[in-house]
């Protein structure tokens, strides 16, 4: 048997203000291993754009296992998608993060502007758990393990 994937590299996003993500996800606790900005022949075939010239900050989990890669376009210019859609719209994205303390990680994402989808819930005795928005919309699930 033929294996296709090795793992899952990064989840790249699109924003538009990159270091309000940046201080986002940082405060979630990823770290950021580094910017770089992309353009060239490459990048636009690459994308299926022309005249690219993105702006890039890779984001890491602190395990080292999972990368976020956010991108701000400044050419050509970003397209925004729906304000705020709710989670059921075909093709809508979350990621699912394991956090110590979910109470506490919701009040810290505050200020950066991480708002609770729906609420907080208990699901058996296992988990507590939550979907947030934060900036540009992006859905992200917070599960704490209680056992």
């Amino acid at each position: 048997m033929t294996l296709t994937v090795q793992r899952m590299d990064n989840v790249g996003i699109v924003v538009s203000d990159l270091d309000a993500a940046v201080a986002f996800f940082t405060e979630l606790g990823l770290e950021l291993e580094g910017k770089a900005q992309t353009e060239g022949p490459w990048v636009d075939q690459c994308v299926g754009l022309e005249g690219v010239v993105c702006d890039v900050a890779m984001m890491r989990t602190p395990d080292g296992s999972g990368r976020f890669e956010l991108a701000q376009y400044q050419s050509p210019v970003a397209q925004p998608g729906p304000h705020n859609p709710p989670h059921n719209i075909v093709g809508m994205h979350r990621v699912m993060f394991t956090v110590d303390d979910i109470d506490e990680v919701l009040t810290r994402l505050r200020p950066h502007g991480g708002e609770v989808v729906g609420t907080v819930v208990q699901f058996q005795d296992t988990y507590k758990l939550c979907y947030v928005r934060g900036p540009e919309g992006i859905i992200l699930g917070l599960a704490q393990q209680l056992t």
